[in-house]
């Protein structure tokens, strides 16, 4: 006899929990696994262009630091060439164009060192601003979000970005560009990622 679907229970729904760093950060869970943990060398030492820095907070709706937040980032190279096999251009040795950082359990920061993208092609022979791709995944949240960071020294080509023109309001625009400073003689990028309220930043459907 076949069970009506009317008497199956429906499964609890799950966000990325406290394991998400067992899993994919695990040295930071306290797992000796790897000898190199994946995606903490995502420009390379010998990778061409400006060396950058990128830091932020990751904001929930009260105004309080996220502390148990996974970001993956992935940007293409000084060139404006994704480091992928069908990318047209020189893919530089060594440049991964992708990395995995988490915050920081006590103060929620995250941060990771790279070089500042060119600019990529676009779709119907546009070009798109220098940006890096971030994707946030967390407890409580039940989807990956994905968001993008620009620069704020690039509002020329910010300004022909076919991405950021999508977005009608100036308010919103704005919280997808980074804001330059400087520590030590080398350029610090602040992006502070807002989850709710009144600065919640454009996170995009893909």
């Amino acid at each position: 006899m076949v069970q009506s679907l009317n008497y199956l229970k429906e499964t609890p729904s799950q966000t990325a929990g406290p394991y998400v760093h067992i899993g994919l950060a695990p040295g930071a869970a306290g797992f000796d696994i790897y000898k190199q943990e994946l995606g903490w060398d995502i420009a390379g030492p010998n990778a061409a262009g400006e060396r950058i820095r990128i830091e932020g907070l990751v904001i929930d709706g009260t105004g309080s630091p996220v502390k148990d937040v996974l970001l993956e980032a992935w940007q293409a190279n000084a060139a404006g060439v994704y480091a992928h096999p069908e990318s047209k251009g020189d893919v530089e040795d060594g440049f991964r164009g992708w990395g995995r950082v988490i915050t920081d359990f006590d103060t929620g920061e995250w941060g990771f060192d790279t070089i500042k993208p060119g600019r990529v092609p676009g779709r119907n022979g546009t070009t798109q601003a220098p940006h890096i791709n971030l994707w946030i995944v967390a407890r409580g949240i039940n989807v990956g979000l994905n968001t993008r960071l620009y620069f704020e020294d690039e509002a020329e080509a910010n300004a022909k970005d076919p991405v950021i023109n999508t977005i009608e309001w100036e308010k919103r625009r704005a919280t997808l560009i980074a804001t330059r400073g400087e520590r030590d003689g080398k350029p610090i990028y602040r992006f502070d990622i807002h989850l709710q309220g009144e600065d919640e930043t454009v996170f995009f459907d893909l």
